[in-house]
């Protein structure tokens, strides 16, 4: 019953981040309004991320490169996919930003795993 509720926080999680990327400027979502600080967009990447990474990471124990893997191919994925929506502009520093924030989800996650006893079996 874990897993499925990992897996459903998972689906959650990347729908909201591809919601947020592939969303008109108009319509995404915004933390301090639409004319926030560049840093406040640098942190929304960042946690969105790190939120995706930590969640992969515990429903793939133990797995850090496929986890890490594809918190980066969705980030890199979806600034591609930006590219065909006319008011959004992708960016490589972004993707570096989301790739980032995902390797600490996951890096804090691993490290918590570590101090969890394990399942007898």
């Amino acid at each position: 019953m874990r897993r499925n509720h990992l897996i459903a926080a998972v689906a959650i999680c990347l729908a909201l981040i591809i919601y947020a990327t592939l969303a008109r400027l108009a319509g995404r979502p915004a933390l301090a309004g639409h004319a926030e600080a560049y840093w406040i967009v640098v942190i929304e990447r960042f946690g969105a991320y790190c939120v995706l990474g930590f969640l992969l990471s515990f429903l793939l124990p133990g797995r850090f490169m496929l986890a890490s893997t594809l918190v980066v191919a969705v980030a890199a994925g979806l600034e591609v996919m930006q590219a065909l929506i006319p008011d959004r502009d992708p960016r490589i520093i972004d993707v570096f930003q989301k790739a980032a924030g995902g390797t600490v989800g996951i890096i804090l996650a691993q490290t918590i795993l570590a101090f969890l006893p394990r399942p007898s079996s």
